[in-house]
């Protein structure tokens, strides 16, 4: 068995993980079990001097769950998260990638975790950021869990998009607007007994409540989530692999020149668990 140690980067999320090498990734029969504990546990994985091989990453990936493919990436695994709409044709859309985000908020089922692999990185800028959701509802007060408990929030692509197109077209809104809308609880209620807060930049409106108080009511738990201390923010080097549990983190990149070179390469594990 591979001598695996987890070390803390911040106070609420986030490890590094010392001693794994390549060979163990595909190897070792016990590591993903172990890599998984790890996650629900810390929230953020990170692998410093993993490279930048997409045949190994997409075969480390599949040890850990079923992964996502995409008709329009070679190979089909292989996700790039590029501002270079050479390289990536949706790049436009990964600019709202700068909100903090779950990602996956307008499917049934979020995806289960992102890996995501630094192939190019910014001059300037470009760190991702994670907070976690499950320690953001723990420390709640007692009144305001009450308030939030049963609430039902309306995600929709549009809401996304507006935040980084505040003079978007009237063509461009109803562009958006096709993107079907989703509803999920405002807190999930876990599997494992854990709960989380539901929020991203996805979310349009509280369900039942007036636009302007409903929106009120998630900048506040926004802020309160995100507050300095409970962010962990990760300076990519080249080669790093960042591995985050999307059903219990908000993550968002902080900004970089659109004519960056910043290459990511990202994988995705499907999730089973819908919000509930």
């Amino acid at each position: 068995m591979t001598a695996m140690t987890l070390r803390p980067l911040s106070d609420t999320v986030g490890v590094e993980v010392v001693g794994v090498d390549r060979d163990a990734l595909v190897h070792d029969p016990d590591l993903p079990d172990r890599l998984l504990a790890g996650l629900a546990a810390h929230g953020v994985l990170v692998f410093r001097g993993f490279g930048h091989d997409d045949d190994l990453q997409i075969a480390f990936s599949r040890r850990l769950g079923e992964v996502e493919t995409f008709s329009h990436c070679d190979p089909p695994e292989i996700f790039r998260v590029t501002l270079d709409p050479a390289r990536n044709p949706s790049a436009d859309y990964l600019r709202g990638t700068v909100d903090w985000h779950i990602d996956g908020m307008t499917e049934d089922v979020p995806i289960m975790a992102t890996l995501l692999c630094a192939h190019e990185v910014a001059v300037d800028g470009g760190e991702t950021q994670f907070v976690s959701t499950y320690v953001a509802y723990e420390e709640l007060p007692g009144d305001v869990r009450d308030r939030v408990d049963g609430l039902r929030v309306v995600h929709t692509f549009l809401a996304a998009q507006r935040l980084i197109h505040p003079d978007a077209t009237e063509e461009q809104l109803a562009f958006w607007a096709q993107r079907p809308a989703k509803e999920h609880p405002l807190v999930w209620r876990h599997r494992d007994g854990r709960r989380s807060l539901v929020l991203s930049a996805t979310a349009d409106h509280v369900v039942g409540l007036d636009p302007a108080d409903g929106r009120a009511l998630l900048a506040e738990l926004l802020e309160r989530a995100t507050s300095p201390g409970r962010v962990l923010t990760h300076a990519w080097e080249v080669g790093d692999l960042v591995m985050w549990d999307n059903r219990g983190l908000l993550h968002r990149v902080l900004p970089y020149a659109w004519g960056s070179p910043r290459d990511m390469h990202r994988t995705t594990i499907k999730g089973d668990e819908p919000i509930a």
